[in-house]
Formats: structure tokens, sequence, C-alpha cells
């Protein structure tokens, strides 16, 4: 991402750039980790397509459709470091890692070797995956507040065996935002013969993303968190080479194509493979459609100027509620392994933590989210942009009376 030319710096220049965005006025909104806040000049644009799309279907997708496609495949490959002819869109990354999970064919007898902090959605696919095809899942217990990134890779070395098929990891944990060190990962997992799948929901809009230098075979993530793009929009990276280990999770008008021109340019936005991915009947494509338009938005922010307001507020978190209430940090604050979401372990004494979440909000309209592990549960905190050091305070003093 390019600087703009007069970027955000005070904390007025960010609100000012708040105002941009279609966010309720006095609500205090901090989980982005779950769904984005879409900037109004996308939301315009989304919505003006759906309207053409509407007006006469046929013409939009059939016709008009496929250009619109391109542009927009052509954007979101840039982006995140590979050829546009690698990509497939989703509608999320569960999406994207069921279609891995459901057609990936590995050789039995052995192993899925995963952390023990999956999103849970995820988790269960691999499950039936491992049902399917007689294999076994084992999972990785992570470090609670590891102090390198050779620490995380160690653990992972030392549960790889011989039986290891499948190397499955989040590149920023749902539960602590701990930022897994994803390249040396995949370099493990290649050196020891095992594909490696990647689920990096929240890593486009908060980490700088090139899965072509990752080295990882799937890589799947959301659009609509921290990139602020439309729910709906979400992609599977795959490698080249891996193009034939999987198939549609729908099939539908694309199945049936050219073989020898699989990979060719086509009227509609993509190749004749990624077609049959993405064609599962009739669906509303303008999420995608306006990728674009989302990242346009950034840029003009600047992509610096974003993580150091990311990092700002996360440290800003960390100062105001670490040891508040008996909230403790269990986000790393090594560089490199954290990054915009920050999670506090709650105290003991609150027994329920979707009460002390249902109190926030009904008592003092903050969004946050809380999540229930067997290591947690934690009040996790997710820190964007468009949001301000008086959204902080209100959290701490809102904490303060819950947790009294």
């Amino acid at each position: 991402m390019t600087l703009s030319q007069t970027p955000p710096r005070s904390e007025a220049d960010w609100l000012a750039v708040r105002r941009r965005m279609l966010l309720d006025d006095g609500l205090v909104y901090l989980n982005t980790g779950s769904y984005g806040i879409v900037a109004r000049e996308v939301f315009d644009r989304v919505t003006e397509l759906r309207r053409q799309m509407q007006s006469n279907p046929v013409d939009f997708l059939w016709r008009r459709g496929g250009e619109l496609l391109r542009r927009a495949r052509e954007c979101l490959a840039e982006e995140i470091g590979c050829e546009p002819s690698q990509v497939i869109f989703t509608d999320n990354v569960t999406t994207a890692m069921n279609l891995v999970a459901a057609s990936l064919r590995v050789k039995g007898p052995g192993e899925i070797l995963l952390s023990d902090h999956e999103y849970p959605a995820v988790r269960f696919a691999w499950e039936r995956a491992a049902q399917q095809q007689g294999l076994r899942l084992r999972y990785v217990r992570l470090p609670e507040l590891p102090g390198s990134s050779e620490e995380i890779v160690a653990v992972f070395a030392r549960h790889l065996c011989p039986a290891t098929r499948i190397l499955f990891f989040s590149h920023v944990l749902y539960t602590t935002g701990m930022i897994l060190p994803a390249w040396e990962l995949c370099q493990l997992a290649r050196q020891n013969g095992v594909v490696s799948v990647i689920d990096g929901a929240h890593a486009p809009g908060m980490l700088d993303l090139d899965v072509t230098r990752i080295g990882c075979d799937f890589y799947g993530a959301n659009l609509h968190k921290w990139l602020l793009a439309p729910v709906g929009a979400g992609f599977l990276y795959v490698r080249p080479g891996m193009e034939d280990r999987i198939l549609p999770l729908t099939v539908s008008w694309g199945w049936y194509y050219d073989r020898a021109k699989a990979f060719q340019w086509n009227q509609f936005g993509g190749s004749p493979w990624q077609r049959s991915f993405e064609f599962a009947g009739s669906r509303d494509v303008t999420p995608w459609l306006v990728v674009p338009e989302a990242v346009g938005f950034l840029h003009k922010l600047g992509w610096q100027n974003i993580q150091a307001r990311q990092r700002e507020l996360a440290a800003e978190a960390r100062s105001r509620l670490d040891g508040r209430r008996g909230l403790r940090l269990a986000t790393p604050t090594t560089a490199g392994l954290s990054g915009a979401i920050t999670a506090f372990r709650l105290p003991g004494t609150a027994t329920d933590p979707q009460a002390v979440r249902s109190a926030l909000w009904e008592r003092f309209r903050i969004e946050i989210n809380m999540i229930e592990h067997a290591a947690g549960p934690w009040l996790r905190v997710s820190t964007h942009f468009y949001n301000s050091r008086h959204d902080l305070d209100m959290l701490a003093q809102a904490v303060d009376a819950v947790l009294a």
C-alpha cells in the first residue's frame, strides 16, 4: 500500500476518518475480529452494483460481471502477493477451509496436525475429513506467552512425525490474537513432505501479507474483517501445482470445461478452473466485485499509517486493561507475535463470560467478543483505525462496573 498525500496523524484526523465509516453514533465497536465496519463509499458502490444486478440480472451476470470480477481478482492477487490465476473467491474463510478439507486426499494411515487454538467451525471440517479418510487429529499445545517465534516453531517441530500428512494452523489466532510464524512453519512442513494449510481469517488488512513468500500450499481468508469489504467476501489461494488436489464443494455449471484450457482467461472473469469453484448456482457476487474499492479506501489512508494506528490502540488497550479488575494480558507483546487483537484472561470471579459480554452491551453499548476456550476465557479487544482512545476509556470504565 502507498501512503496518501495527507495521511491521518492526530486523533482528530482519525476521528474524521471514522465519520466516513458506517458506524453508529454512540456505539463502542471493538469487534472487528468478528466483522469489520464498511466505509460509506464502499457501501454505496456495492449498493449500486446490487441495484444494477437486480435491474437486469442476465445482463449483469452474463455480460458485464466478468470484467468486474477480473478486476477484483487482479486487485486481490496484487494485495496478497500472488498471481490472479491462483485465487478463488469464496463467501468466507470457513468456506475456503471446507473446500480444502472436504476434497484434499492424503495417504493413510496418517494424521492432521493442528494447534489447540483453531476456530471451532473450521476444526469441525478437519474432524470430518479425518473421519472420512481414516486419519487422526493431533493437537499442538501452544505456549501461552512465548517470547519468540522460534519457541512456537520448536513446539510444532517436536510434534511433526513421519505420520503427519497435513499441517493446519491459523495465521492470527482467533482466541488471543497471537500471530504465528507462517513462513517458518511452512518451511518446516515442506522439509518434512507435509501439506500446509493456513486459516488467515484475520490477516488481510492487519498484516503485510505475501502468500507466495509464505510458501504455503493453501491459504484461505476473510475480506469482511480487517480489509473492510462487505460480508460475503473471502478467498482461497492455491499454490501452483496443487490445483488438481482439490474439488468444488458444489457441482454446478462450471463443472464441465475443456481441461486443456483450464487456466486460460475467459469472459467470466477468471479461468474455467476458477469458475468451477465460484459458479455454485445463482449467487450475489457483488461483495467480491467491490474488493478494489475496499482496498482503495485503505490505500488512501496509507498502509503504514493504518498499522501504526492499530499498534498504538492495541498498546493503549494493554495499558488500560491489564491488571484491571483481575484481567490479565493473554497476548504476547513481542514484536511480530501480536497485531490488532488483544485478549485478556477474565478473573476467576467472572464465572459467566457471556453474562459479562451481555452486560457490556446492554448497559454501555460496547460491542466486544468473549472467547470461551479450554485455556480461557478471554475478553477479546479488536482495535482498527476507526476506534479511538475514547472507546478504550469507555471500555475501562465499563469493566470497572461489570467486574466490580
